[in-house]
């Protein structure tokens, strides 16, 4: 059993800015009426289901569904309560990050439940391919929290941020705290 960290996600109460680690994937939002809609498509359902229940604790409604290619799906109710994310993140149609975005604890870990994978002994967190504007501005952020990551997989592959070094790998693994009760999530979850 491993300690809690002062900067964990376990230690910061759920809030509504936390889905934003989403975005930082390949989530979207969408104005919708008076309102918006985040969802995000994930490789895994454990994935889905994880972070259906921050959008839950967040006090959203979340709703798991597959895309027509059957893949999982996870998204927010039409909420007023994400206008401002939407509003933040996006200029026209084009997602963008916004200049003063920091990812705190449980926006980390909204972004390695929705794209986070190890590779070898570093972790890569995954980005939109198609918001490619999105990618150093997302590197930067991490190096304001003391992750230095390296951008990978910017022609042709899948884009990510690669985390390297005992150092950088144990802030985020202290961020981001325990995986889901799931035994696929153990499997890709970061450590040391």
């Amino acid at each position: 059993m491993s300690q809690l960290s002062f900067f964990s996600a376990e230690s910061v109460p759920p809030a509504v800015a936390d889905l934003t680690g989403m975005l930082a994937a390949a989530g979207q939002v969408v104005m919708v009426g008076g309102g918006a809609r985040l969802s995000v498509v994930v490789d895994d359902h454990w994935r889905a289901r994880a972070l259906a229940a921050m959008i839950s604790d967040a006090g959203l409604e979340a709703e798991i569904t597959r895309t027509e290619e059957d893949t999982p799906l996870v998204r927010t109710a039409v909420d007023v309560r994400l206008v401002g994310i939407a509003t933040a993140w996006t200029r026209g149609a084009v997602k963008t990050v916004p200049p003063p975005w920091v990812p705190g604890p449980r926006e980390l870990r909204a972004w390695t439940l929705a794209a986070g994978v190890p590779d070898a002994d570093r972790y890569l967190l995954g980005l939109d391919p198609h918001a490619p504007d999105t990618h150093s501005p997302l590197a930067s952020a991490l190096m304001r929290v003391g992750i230095a990551p390296t951008l990978i997989g910017t022609r042709g592959a899948r884009p990510a941020l690669r985390i390297s070094g005992r150092r950088r790998l144990s802030r985020l693994v202290e961020n981001v705290g325990e995986p889901p009760n799931d035994l696929e999530a153990l499997s890709a979850w970061p450590r040391i």
